[in-house]
């Protein structure tokens, strides 16, 4: 992989900016029981953690039988959004660490731009990452296909080279390094603090496996950076 020095953090959003992944999975959960599909939080995590909204529809209508339909996707955005205003923490540290970092940043996510957007807001994140926010209905592929991270990378001039890749997910993780970037994991939202996850992104061998956000600063700038 290549290792020129940082110019560039790309940020995940669900999980690594906010905490989202509890509250986003349990509202899934719901639906898809109402739905007749009977999923528990494990098995949901696995199949669509990081995922774009096409993937998730194309697993459930390909693995489960169940067509996605728009009043399917609006019920769950009603409910999911209700519970973002009233529930949504920013991951703890990320408004320093931001706020610090020495080189440029923006954020790649598998969500659709509104819930990008409504998550950053609701947690005073908004103002640190516009306008520079990419969201997989940008690009042909979703996560784990690396389309997303080449687009925000070209979008903000920076070669794949120079970029870090800060990830939560599986799918994420394996964007990142198709992508030729540097990717740091992060277990340190609420969804990953076991070790089944941390097992899952371990043997995806990332560049970082860390899980106090306050320590992505170390790790920005190194050329090739190390963690456990």
């Amino acid at each position: 992989m290549a290792a020129g020095p940082t110019e560039l953090v790309i940020f995940d959003c669900d999980g690594v900016l906010v905490d989202s992944e509890p509250i986003s999975l349990a509202v899934l959960v719901d639906a898809l029981d109402v739905a007749g599909v009977s999923m528990d939080a494990t098995e949901a995590t696995e199949r669509f953690l990081g995922k774009s909204l096409k993937s998730m529809s194309d697993i459930l209508h390909d693995d489960y039988g169940l067509a996605v339909d728009a009043p399917f996707l609006e019920g769950m955005r009603k409910t999911l959004y209700a519970r973002f205003r009233e529930e949504l923490q920013p991951i703890d540290g990320i408004r320093q660490v931001v706020d610090a970092l020495p080189v440029s940043f923006c954020v790649a996510s598998s969500s659709q731009p509104e819930r990008i957007r409504l998550s950053l807001s609701v947690t005073g994140l908004i103002d640190r990452f516009e306008p520079n926010i990419f969201s997989a209905t940008m690009v042909r592929n979703g996560k784990p296909a690396p389309d997303l991270f080449l687009h925000a990378s070209r979008a903000m001039g920076i070669s794949p080279g120079s970029c870090v890749v800060v990830e939560d997910s599986p799918a994420g993780v394996m964007a990142a390094k198709a992508a030729g970037m540097r990717v740091l994991a992060f277990a340190g939202g609420s969804h990953a603090r076991n070790a089944r996850h941390r097992a899952a992104l371990s043997s995806l061998e990332p560049d970082v496996l860390f899980d106090d956000m306050r320590d992505l600063l170390q790790f920005v700038g190194e050329e090739n950076p190390t963690g456990t």
